[in-house]
């Protein structure tokens, strides 16, 4: 199995190069070897490698500065997937795509499901939703999932914030009114090999993945505010002299892009169809933190 792996640089990415390794070659590519604001290379690359999947991890996240920068955010975000995904139908390439739970407002006050309407309230998230409509508009065999809150230890996220700030202060003001899911990059990049492990022992991979193409939700198990989050963080991250963390709103941050407040994600739906789910969110956390000291 050919694997083409775009963003293999980022914290998902890298994590994704290791793991679909054992399922064949992979070609990681990321900025500036390609650029997929160039829309005349996306197709030139698939037509040149001929892989057999492509997995996009490349993405324009930068969730404040997409408001001064929306042309750019829709170039990698919306243009590039739906490039991706109309040459990947041409040469019968599987399509692993990712989106986010920025895609909702956060109003529903329950996990949302794959049923629900998006309603996006910044430009990422109009972005990454023009990004998995083309995705399911191209038709083939294509696979959207919509993640959370994706961190690392080996790449900047709000774990390592909440470390480096546990560090240096010895008080923290944390938001509990934004709640999601935790996901840790290595759980979300193991559980894509075994989505696609399933589709190569099907003996037709690209037939198999196109009976269950569409769009899923695939974040880590439960959901939690970014307080609740934090004070796991500071708790397993073996601090001789852990900070006080206090609640705090929203309201109190104010920055470009306004986020949603509730955006967890029920992924019942890829449970049901592949058999598969994400760890406790808690229990990824310890895990991710073990596994970096």
């Amino acid at each position: 199995m050919r694997i083409l792996l775009l963003g293999n640089t980022g914290q998902l990415g890298w994590e994704l190069q290791r793991t679909l390794a054992t399922l064949g070659p992979v070609r990681g590519l990321d900025y500036p070897e390609i650029d997929l604001t160039d829309e005349g290379s996306v197709p030139a690359l698939l037509r040149n490698l001929r892989p057999e999947v492509v997995v996009n991890a490349a993405a324009y996240t930068a969730v404040d500065r997409a408001e001064s920068e929306r042309e750019t955010a829709f170039a990698l975000n919306a243009s590039a997937p739906r490039l991706l995904a109309e040459e990947a139908a041409r040469v019968g390439a599987l399509l692993i795509h990712y989106s986010t739970d920025y895609v909702f407002d956060g109003m529903k006050g329950a996990p949302y499901t794959e049923e629900d309407s998006p309603a996006p309230l910044n430009v990422y998230g109009e972005s990454k939703l023009a990004g998995e409509k083309a995705v399911l508009e191209a038709g083939g065999a294509a696979l959207v999932f919509r993640t959370a809150w994706v961190y690392s230890l080996r790449r900047p996220s709000f774990v390592t914030k909440v470390l480096n700030w546990a560090q240096k202060n010895p008080c923290l003001r944390i938001v509990d009114d934004q709640v999601s899911n935790p996901t840790w990059a290595r759980a979300l990049a193991e559980v894509t090999a075994q989505v696609l492990a399933q589709a190569l022992a099907s003996g037709d991979a690209y037939a198999w993945v196109r009976e269950r193409a569409g769009l899923y939700h695939l974040a880590g198990s439960g959901y939690a505010s970014r307080l609740a989050w934090a004070r796991e963080i500071i708790s397993l991250g073996g601090l001789e002299n852990p900070p006080l963390v206090e609640a705090a709103k929203s309201v109190e941050f104010p920055t470009p892009a306004q986020r949603p407040l509730f955006s967890a994600l029920d992924c019942s739906k890829f449970e049901t169809t592949f058999g598969l789910r994400l760890p406790p969110w808690r229990e990824a956390l310890r895990l991710a933190m073990e596994n970096f000291k």
